[in-house]
């Protein structure tokens, strides 16, 4: 028997549909409705593009290493820390944070600055060392993954002008700065042995401590700023491009001990750093260190 259509109603509207139909869930919703809902945790590929280019660069520099190419290996852990700082301010710029965003930021520093510099500095010097040789490397990759789980579980604590220990790019750019330094100066690794021992256990070990070390968050770049600024930053870059490996490596040795300068300086006035959050800003889980 033929099926034939509903007759329309006379006033011209199309019955309701129930609201327990199966396919209801489907239906549009109207603006405004389920506003109330979490943000969905998406997938979003601008900033975990940049992220992804980090990643790349502490798999490259692995790579590198396994090939004596060191010099290679330790721009490449130059260039992950500048994709590593970008990808969290371009997250906040375009309105893209997400979950999934901070936990892959972490598990891409673990590579980046945890394994990779371990690898290079243990091939290029460590190496000749036998046993100390490749603890000292993994006391540094220890204290590499420590540093990155302590900051994920204490974000909402400590206070964002401050890193509670060294951060892990700041302790890979030590690493990767002494190895590209003496690569520079044509100073073989196995000599420095000792030296690169005493680097890597400093690194590894600053970065699970409650030193604190200012983290720059704070720095406003949409306020307006004295010419002298502008001119020390064109200063600034004129310097390195002189000669990078002699002047990026004291730069970061310097912010190496300037946790321990200041707390000691601090501690002899009775005034002592605190890292403990006191404003109530919220905190920004996008940038992961």
């Amino acid at each position: 028997m033929a099926n034939f259509p509903r007759r329309r109603p006379k006033n011209g509207i199309a019955p309701a549909k129930p609201k327990n139909s199966r396919f209801a869930r489907f239906a549009r919703k109207a603006r405004g409705e389920g506003s109330d809902r979490p943000r969905s945790r998406g997938i979003y590929l601008l900033p975990n593009a940049f992220t992804t280019g980090a990643l790349f660069c502490g798999f490259y520099a692995i790579v590198m290493a396994m090939n004596q190419r060191f010099e290679h290996a330790a721009w490449a852990i130059f260039i992950a820390m500048v994709l590593d700082g970008l990808d969290g301010r371009i997250a906040r710029l375009t309105n893209t944070q997400s979950e999934f965003g901070a936990q892959y930021d972490s598990l891409s520093d673990m590579v980046s600055f945890g394994a990779a510099p371990a690898l290079v500095i243990y091939e290029w010097s460590l190496r000749g060392m036998g046993k100390l040789g490749w603890i000292a490397a993994f006391v540094y990759c220890a204290g590499a993954a420590l540093r990155l789980a302590r900051f994920n579980t204490n974000i909402e604590v400590v206070d964002k002008r401050f890193f509670q220990g060294l951060p892990s790019p700041a302790a890979a750019a030590i690493v990767g700065g002494f190895v590209l330094l003496m690569v520079d100066l044509e100073m073989p690794g196995l000599q420095l042995a000792w030296i690169s021992f005493a680097i890597a256990l400093f690194a590894g070990l600053t970065m699970v401590t409650n030193v604190p070390f200012y983290s720059f968050k704070d720095v406003n770049f949409r306020k307006s700023v004295p010419f002298i600024a502008v001119f020390l930053i064109a200063l600034f870059f004129a310097l390195v491009s002189i000669d990078p490996p002699k002047v990026l490596f004291p730069l970061f040795i310097a912010y190496g001990l300037s946790g321990y300068l200041v707390s000691f300086w601090r501690l002899a006035k009775g005034k002592p750093v605190s890292i403990i959050q006191t404003d109530e800003e919220p905190v920004d889980e996008s940038e992961r260190r």
